[in-house]
């Protein structure tokens, strides 16, 4: 049956792949024995809000963090052997990384900005100036961040289980077998990627904050800022549907262009044992799509 009318979107894990259809999502991973671990799932039912414009985009990026944590947790448990963790842990790591994530990329780049205003009297007035210079600080913050956890060298290997994810994918898409010496010859960069929805958001937000009027106080700009992420999250996704539908024409080119540049470093060239990693993830989750025809 041919499946590649489906879209398809996945995750790097530790030492995995998590992938995900619109009927359920499967992880695989490598355990220290060299074995592939498969766990997958349907989804218990659709939820009208992931199928509205404008709307679904802020739902389905709550959905896909949710999913990530999960996949995160099960590769941990096979990576390093640890027993059945509690489930209130994954809620407590996705708070944490919400309150992380509302300090580095919003608090800290709000506050910066503050203080240019007080050098450059224009950002302090103008609240297109006032956000640029936030959004390129938040950009350039950001850029840092991921720099710097590539140091790591378990958050490398995590970065090619992504370029192993792409890979595949890309293969799956152009209707190539699901093969490992296929997969290779694949690009490791991909339209729909996560990083290309991030550098959406940044410049999304720079629009939409600039409706933000600058006579407000520090913690009015943080709260507003935190209030818009569902719409600036919508429009983002919606932009990225469409770039990768109109990939190939001169404006799409320009949309995914710093998304897939970004995607030098958040990804790695994988090897073949990773891409068959990935293969096998892919195999599962079109298992759970064919399972609900």
């Amino acid at each position: 049956m041919n499946m590649n009318n489906q879209t398809i979107g996945g995750q790097a894990v530790i030492e995995g792949v998590m992938m995900k259809s619109s009927k359920g999502w499967a992880v695989a991973v490598r355990n220290p024995r060299g074995e592939i671990i498969i766990k997958s799932e349907e989804f218990n039912k659709s939820n009208i809000f992931t199928k509205v414009p404008f709307v679904r985009g802020f739902f389905i990026l709550m959905q896909t963090l949710w999913l990530g944590m999960k996949a995160i947790d099960f590769s941990s448990k096979v990576v390093f052997q640890e027993e059945k963790s509690n489930p209130w842990s994954l809620v407590l790591s996705l708070i944490l990384a919400f309150l992380i994530g509302t300090v580095l990329f919003i608090l800290l780049p709000l506050y910066l900005t503050k203080l240019t205003g007080y050098i450059l009297n224009i950002v302090q007035i103008n609240p297109l100036a006032f956000n640029l210079v936030d959004g390129i600080l938040r950009v350039i913050i950001f850029i840092f961040y991921v720099f710097t956890i590539a140091l790591w060298p378990q958050m490398r290997r995590i970065f090619a289980y992504h370029g192993a994810e792409h890979k595949v994918i890309n293969a799956f898409e152009a209707e190539k077998k699901l093969d490992t010496n296929l997969a290779e010859k694949h690009s490791r960069f991909h339209v729909r990627c996560g990083t290309s929805f991030i550098f959406i958001v940044l410049v999304i937000s720079i629009l939409a904050f600039s409706a933000i009027p600058s006579s407000w106080s520090f913690l009015m700009k943080a709260i507003s800022r935190i209030i818009l992420l569902p719409v600036i999250a919508g429009i983002s996704y919606e932009i990225l549907k469409l770039s990768s539908r109109i990939q190939s024409t001169v404006i799409g080119k320009f949309i995914i262009a710093p998304g897939l540049l970004f995607q030098r470093i958040t990804t790695k060239e994988p090897d073949i044992n990773q891409l068959e990693v990935a293969i096998e993830a892919l195999r599962a989750v079109l298992k759970l799509e064919t399972q609900n025809k």
